[in-house]
């Protein structure tokens, strides 16, 4: 039985699960704050997808992985290691985003001025997210 893609299917799983629960929670958020504003829906809903990001990060990382265990230049046991870890790591950035962009939607529907100010707590989040993927470039 060959185990060899164990590593980037841990990757791949890892970032979508968090993505998916990472999306799930503002646009909850979202879908309460639309019933009580007539307007600014839609960068409201671009908050609530800030955390697919990860899942984008988790394919690009298992493509080439993927490639690089093919090609004998990274041991499959490492590769489940780092899917593992870096896959955790997106996991949890999703899941965090997407409980702050909940918050930032909540508080730009009552004070919509504030909206720039609320978006920055979402892209800090997302630049942790961007380190586990350069970082994870960088030790492939």
């Amino acid at each position: 039985m060959d185990f060899s893609m164990v590593g980037p299917s841990i990757m791949l799983g890892l970032g979508c699960l968090g993505s998916s629960i990472g999306c799930t929670i503002p646009s909850m958020a979202l879908h309460g704050v639309m019933t009580h504003i007539d307007e600014g829906h839609g960068k409201l809903i671009g908050l609530s997808a800030f955390p697919s990001s990860q899942a984008i990060y988790s394919f690009v990382l298992m493509v080439l992985m993927a490639d690089k265990i093919r090609a004998g230049t990274l041991p499959p046991l490492t590769a489940i290691g780092i899917g593992f870890f870096i896959g955790l790591a997106l996991c949890v950035c999703s899941i965090f985003q997407g409980k702050v962009a909940a918050t930032a939607i909540q508080a730009s529907a009552k004070q919509p001025a504030i909206f720039g100010k609320c978006v920055t707590g979402v892209v800090i989040v997302e630049t942790f997210a961007i380190f586990a993927f350069v970082f994870t470039l960088l030790i492939m």
